[in-house]
């Protein structure tokens, strides 16, 4: 039994020993004396509370035990005259004798359903167990019935502790938007202190502010960790655009740089990882140094850097209608680089992105080789914005429409080849494979019993997601959070996809947000898995880190694609859930456990887009508007796959 109903439990027990309130129009069960309140099934109303999904009469609260499903029953009622609705809920315990020569007898504490008067059994009064007098926000009607005043409606996304938790909160006034104020205002002094400066300007963010912690590479400012930060800039109001147009430019500046890993130069248009501010007091000299991947765990370049740069820079444009930032000769030269880098002619006969491990930001061996979803949508996302900004002149038109025919072939494989919902999935389980000819089934020759078992049980009717990975007799089946949201942002996923994505979060509740937002990653990598996909890994050992733990940061992003898909009570109760510990535990960059329980093993504290994740989602769901600057809506030139219609569709 959680503290919460605990607490509730016992002011009812307080409010027992006190007397009772004088009612008007209404019933007591302090009278004492069961017979007497025959009123009760004549002429005053009567309600019997029940259990959510339950249409029989059921009891709640008992105050003798600590589980509540073992109560008998409520009475409530609406006082007329007060100012302020009040619910006053009383108990009464009462021994039911059937006659001698009824046969109907109870079992497993299941209540008689026959009505007294009707049936002719004797009701024996126990004890009052106790009244409870709750203030309701809400005016109440004579005739409102229990269920939709008492509960709210049945969602796999709430439990039966927050909705009880929902409902004491309104009845008491709420209160966390108190405690919501508070804490942005923490958030935005502690993201201010966070600010990098160079030549007195300022340029990005510290990663980590963490005093307790050697600061490792978390004093740098890393391009995909500044992205929450700029984003919770421009929504500010009013707009602090300037550190967000003078991270571009010199993230940009350094873009230019020769790259050399070893022996080897990495391509021109390879955006930096991270960079740094040295400082020489001698020479009064500030230097910038970048980090390309040289420096990083497994010495992978990041791909999926040069993708965020560009998408924050259509950012500021939405948000400032400065057009000329990105008209300048020199940030269409940069993002002509990176798309040549990704759009240059190879092997390849998917319109997918080839990676290797480690090179979004699951930045160390997790399996995710090949064509992660992760890449692909924000590949999707950055084509996208770059053609909206992008100059028809010189080589530009020959670059926007290499764009135009990789978007279209790009969104028709990510649709048709990585969507999996029960229809599809039943599909892949009756697959047959060796097939020839152009009139395959099963292209990529996926091997049924290659199916972990893991996902027919995490599969629901009612719900789908992009999978991980589709390669050669290859489907990584496991859910990415990031690039499930991207694909709705970036309207990757169809409509009907993006909603059958948020139905899955709400299916799968406990699995993907659990006590704290949000899974980055499901499900975790466990022995033999876990061995040959991460190499050992020791910190992303089950559960934690990138292998199944929870990200704070991700919180914006749930948000937006919560908001596009109109379902912003998702983000609500995320952000509700945040709001209870992120400050409390000192805003940590990750958490351990299946649910998300403890702080990370080795989560840094103070974590910069932890802290800028919570503001953007908070500002989001405050200002539906601002979701303009991150969202592009679906382009109907765009060819749409056909695609086998099923239950979450």
């Amino acid at each position: 039994m959680s503290k919460m109903q605990r607490d509730f439990l016992n002011d009812a027990k307080e409010a027992e020993a006190a007397p009772p309130p004088a009612l008007t129009n209404s019933f007591s069960a302090v009278d004492g004396d069961c017979p007497e309140k025959k009123s009760l099934s004549d002429n005053e109303p009567k309600l019997v509370a029940s259990s959510p999904g339950s249409t029989e009469d059921s009891s709640i609260f008992d105050s003798t035990t600590d589980d509540l499903s073992e109560v008998t029953s409520v009475d409530f009622t609406i006082s007329e005259k007060s100012s302020t609705d009040f619910i006053v809920i009383e108990t009464s315990k009462c021994t039911v004798e059937p006659k001698e020569n009824d046969s109907e007898s109870l079992e497993d504490g299941e209540s008689i359903k026959k009505d007294s008067s009707e049936s002719g059994e004797i009701v024996k009064p126990e004890k009052v167990q106790k009244m409870v007098r709750l203030q309701s926000n809400e005016n109440m009607s004579d005739n409102v019935n229990l269920p939709k005043a008492m509960s709210l409606k049945p969602c796999p996304s709430v439990g039966t502790s927050l909705e009880i938790y929902d409902y004491v909160m309104r009845s008491n006034g709420g209160g966390g938007e108190n405690n919501g104020a508070a804490m942005m205002e923490e958030a935005w002094e502690r993201l201010k202190k966070s600010y990098v400066y160079f030549k007195g300007k300022p340029v990005g963010t510290f990663a980590a502010m963490d005093p307790m912690a050697e600061a490792l590479n978390y004093n740098q400012v890393f391009v995909r960790d500044f992205v929450p930060t700029g984003l919770a800039c421009l929504m500010r109001d009013p707009a602090e655009p300037e550190i967000v147009k003078n991270f571009l430019l010199k993230t940009l500046h350094l873009q230019g740089w020769e790259k050399r890993i070893d022996n080897f130069t990495l391509g021109e248009g390879v955006m930096p990882a991270s960079f740094k501010v040295l400082s020489n007091s001698h020479q009064q000299k500030e230097t910038l140094i970048a980090d390309f991947g040289g420096s990083a765990i497994g010495r992978v370049a990041p791909v999926d850097s040069g993708f965020w740069w560009i998408i924050l820079l259509r950012s500021y444009t939405k948000c400032t209608g400065d057009y000329t930032l990105a008209e300048r000769p020199e940030v269409q030269r940069g993002m002509k680089l990176i798309l040549n880098l990704c759009l240059s002619d190879g092997f390849d006969t998917f319109p997918t992105l080839l990676c290797a491990d480690g090179c979004s930001m699951i930045d160390r061996r997790m399996g995710i080789y090949g064509y992660p979803i992760e890449i692909q949508a924000l590949f999707y996302f950055a084509l996208r914005c770059a053609r909206q900004m992008l100059k028809p002149e010189r080589d530009g038109k020959e670059l926007i429409e290499r764009i135009d025919k990789r978007i279209t072939a790009l969104s028709y494989h990510i649709q048709k080849y990585y969507w999996l919902d029960f229809t599809q999935l039943n599909n892949i389980y009756r697959y047959k494979t060796e097939e020839y000819s152009h009139t395959a089934v099963n292209k990529f020759n996926v091997i049924p019993d290659s199916i972990p078992d893991w996902v027919f049980d995490f599969m629901p009717l009612r719900g789908g997601y992009l999978i991980g990975n589709v390669s050669p007799a290859r489907m990584d089946f496991r859910w990415f959070l990031v690039g499930n949201c991207i694909a709705i942002l970036s309207s990757l996923a169809t409509p009907a996809q993006a909603t059958a994505i948020m139905d899955l979060i709400e299916e799968r509740w406990e699995d993907l947000i659990g006590e704290m937002p949000l899974k980055i990653s499901y499900p975790a990598l466990e022995g033999h898995e876990w061995r040959i996909g991460t190499g050992y890994d020791p910190k992303n050992t089950r559960w934690s880190y990138h292998n199944g733990g929870s990200w704070p940061v991700l919180l914006w992003l749930l948000a937006a694609a919560s908001i596009k898909t109109g379902r912003p009570q998702i983000a609500k109760r995320a952000i509700e859930l945040v709001e209870q510990r992120l400050s409390k535990d000192g805003w940590p960059e990750y958490y351990d456990g299946k649910t998300g329980r403890y702080v990370g093993k080795q989560a840094r504290k103070y974590q910069t887009w932890s802290i800028a994740g919570y503001l953007v989602a908070k500002m989001m769901v405050e200002n539906p508007s601002n979701l303009l600057m991150i969202s592009l809506e679906e382009d109907k030139k765009i060819a749409k796959p056909k695609l086998t219609r099923s239950a979450s569709f």
